[in-house]
Protein backbone atom coordinates (compact mmCIF):
# COMPACT_ATOMS: atom_id res chain seq x y z
CA UNK A 1 0.00 0.00 0.00
CA UNK A 2 2.73 2.48 0.95
CA UNK A 3 4.59 1.80 -2.26
CA UNK A 4 1.57 2.23 -4.51
CA UNK A 5 0.54 5.51 -2.91
CA UNK A 6 4.02 7.07 -3.04
CA UNK A 7 4.66 5.89 -6.58
CA UNK A 8 1.99 8.32 -7.78
CA UNK A 9 4.09 11.21 -6.46
CA UNK A 10 7.13 10.26 -8.54
CA UNK A 11 5.40 8.88 -11.63
CA UNK A 12 5.07 12.24 -13.46
CA UNK A 13 8.58 13.41 -12.48
CA UNK A 14 10.53 12.20 -15.57
CA UNK A 15 7.93 13.68 -17.92
CA UNK A 16 8.00 17.01 -16.07
CA UNK A 17 11.81 17.08 -16.05
CA UNK A 18 12.00 16.58 -19.82
CA UNK A 19 9.33 19.15 -20.55
CA UNK A 20 11.07 21.69 -18.30
CA UNK A 21 14.35 21.20 -20.17
CA UNK A 22 12.56 21.59 -23.53
CA UNK A 23 11.02 24.86 -22.34
CA UNK A 24 14.36 26.17 -21.08
CA UNK A 25 15.93 25.52 -24.46
CA UNK A 26 12.86 26.54 -26.53
CA UNK A 27 12.75 23.11 -28.16
CA UNK A 28 9.94 21.27 -29.90
CA UNK A 29 9.52 17.53 -30.32
CA UNK A 30 10.86 17.93 -33.86
CA UNK A 31 13.98 19.58 -32.42
CA UNK A 32 14.36 16.71 -29.96
CA UNK A 33 14.09 14.11 -32.72
CA UNK A 34 16.77 15.98 -34.70
CA UNK A 35 19.01 16.14 -31.61
CA UNK A 36 18.49 12.42 -30.97
CA UNK A 37 19.41 11.73 -34.59
CA UNK A 38 22.73 13.49 -34.05
CA UNK A 39 23.60 10.96 -31.36
CA UNK A 40 22.44 8.09 -33.59
CA UNK A 41 19.08 7.44 -31.98
CA UNK A 42 16.38 7.19 -34.61
CA UNK A 43 12.83 7.78 -33.42
CA UNK A 44 9.77 9.20 -35.13
CA UNK A 45 8.46 12.47 -33.72
CA UNK A 46 5.04 10.95 -33.03
CA UNK A 47 6.65 8.08 -31.09
CA UNK A 48 8.69 10.44 -28.92
CA UNK A 49 5.64 12.62 -28.30
CA UNK A 50 3.52 9.62 -27.30
CA UNK A 51 6.18 8.14 -25.01
CA UNK A 52 6.67 11.42 -23.17
CA UNK A 53 2.94 12.18 -23.02
CA UNK A 54 2.28 8.74 -21.55
CA UNK A 55 4.94 9.42 -18.93
CA UNK A 56 5.82 5.81 -18.19
CA UNK A 57 8.93 5.58 -20.35
CA UNK A 58 12.24 3.84 -19.69
CA UNK A 59 15.07 5.56 -17.86
CA UNK A 60 17.21 5.07 -20.95
CA UNK A 61 14.91 7.34 -22.97
CA UNK A 62 15.17 10.00 -20.28
CA UNK A 63 18.98 9.81 -20.34
CA UNK A 64 19.12 9.82 -24.14
CA UNK A 65 16.83 12.84 -24.40
CA UNK A 66 18.72 14.79 -21.74
CA UNK A 67 22.04 13.98 -23.42
CA UNK A 68 20.66 14.94 -26.85
CA UNK A 69 19.57 18.39 -25.68
CA UNK A 70 22.87 19.01 -23.89
CA UNK A 71 21.82 18.76 -20.24
CA UNK A 72 24.91 18.43 -18.07
CA UNK A 73 23.29 18.90 -14.67
CA UNK A 74 19.84 18.01 -13.41
CA UNK A 75 18.18 19.10 -10.20
CA UNK A 76 15.37 17.12 -8.64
Amino acid sequence: MWRKRHWKIYDPLPKEMLKAEFKRKNMTYADLVAALGKIRIEEAEVNIHNKIARGGFAAMLLIQCLKAVGVKELRL
